[in-house]
């Protein structure tokens, strides 16, 4: 009976992961039946990742965009739970995050694990952010007469993301969490080079809390990507963290077609705490004025 089990073990075939794209809440192949092999440090085969098309680029945009008005529209409590929610998920599934990573950037499998733990932190991190940064940006304005005068943060809208070419996931996790931690919606291109972390990251997303249309991932390369979506009029701001000198100039220059915010590439490294920078690099600043009612000598009417 042993000799048979283990000749049964033998013959068994390896059964190979499938991934796909992350668009609306459901994990499309590309539109345009691509794939492209993704290998690991050493150049061994990994697994066949989507080859996104410009169409994969605009239905991800509008996938966004439908779900930009509930996202933004929920307290920043509940973001922070969902975010939260998150952090959970990937501690659960941190083994198959330690696997891919380590593959992804030719890592031992502890310094790997070191990543993955920061990348949850990360979540964590962000997530405490969420119901705070109001307080730190916005806030009353001492004028002169009698109004309060009110600043506060609102999110920009829908986001595109370039993501680290080099930090598959802990840079992965530093340029998308900040963006919806703050009530946008994001596209986000993976690394080229190493997109099986990103392309994870889309099925805990699937099974947290996090309503579709939220994040979506694509996968492929990375100037054919972000050629459409620089220039997409319904998109509000691009993060270039992913590209080198030569793409940032050209998507730059498309970005400038709707008055883009453009977060430029610059060299960072992500195993140190950020800043709030990210955070309020896709914030507008609303400004209301509201009447007290007249003030007399004697102070305020009320």
């Amino acid at each position: 009976m042993s000799e048979k089990t283990d000749k049964t073990e033998q013959q068994r075939l390896s059964v190979f992961k499938t991934y796909k794209l992350y668009v609306g809440g459901k994990f499309p192949r590309s539109e345009s039946g691509r794939v492209y092999e993704v290998t690991d440090s050493k150049g061994k085969w990994l697994a066949n990742a989507p080859l996104s098309s410009r169409k994969d680029a605009r239905d991800a945009v509008v996938a966004a965009r439908k779900a930009f008005g509930g996202w933004s529209g929920a307290t920043a409590y509940n973001r922070g739970q969902i975010l939260y929610r998150v952090a959970e998920m990937l501690e659960g599934r941190k083994d198959q995050f330690v696997r891919e990573v380590a593959d992804a950037e030719g890592l031992s499998k502890s310094k790997a694990a070191a990543v993955v733990d920061a990348a949850i932190d990360r979540w964590v991190w962000y997530a405490g952010w969420t119901d705070k940064i109001a307080q730190v940006v916005g806030g009353g304005n001492p004028v002169a007469g009698p109004f309060f005068n009110l600043s506060t943060p609102e999110p920009t809208g829908v986001v595109t993301v370039l993501a680290p070419q080099e930090s598959s996931f802990l840079g992965l996790v530093s340029v998308i969490a900040p963006v919806i931690a703050t009530g946008n919606t994001v596209v986000v291109i993976a690394s080229e080079k190493s997109p099986l972390p990103a392309l994870s990251l889309g099925e805990v997303l699937a099974t947290s809390d996090l309503p579709g249309g939220v994040v979506n991932v694509l996968s492929g390369r990375t100037a054919e990507i972000a050629a459409p979506l620089a220039a997409h009029q319904d998109v509000n701001a691009i993060d270039l963290a992913g590209a080198d000198d030569a793409l940032a100039k050209e998507l730059e220059i498309a970005a400038a077609d709707n008055l883009k915010r453009v977060v430029r590439p610059q060299a960072v490294d992500y195993s140190r705490t950020p800043g709030i920078e990210r955070l309020t690099a896709f914030l507008e600043t609303k400004t209301v004025w509201h009447p007290t009612g007249a003030l007399g000598a004697s102070g305020s009417s009320y």
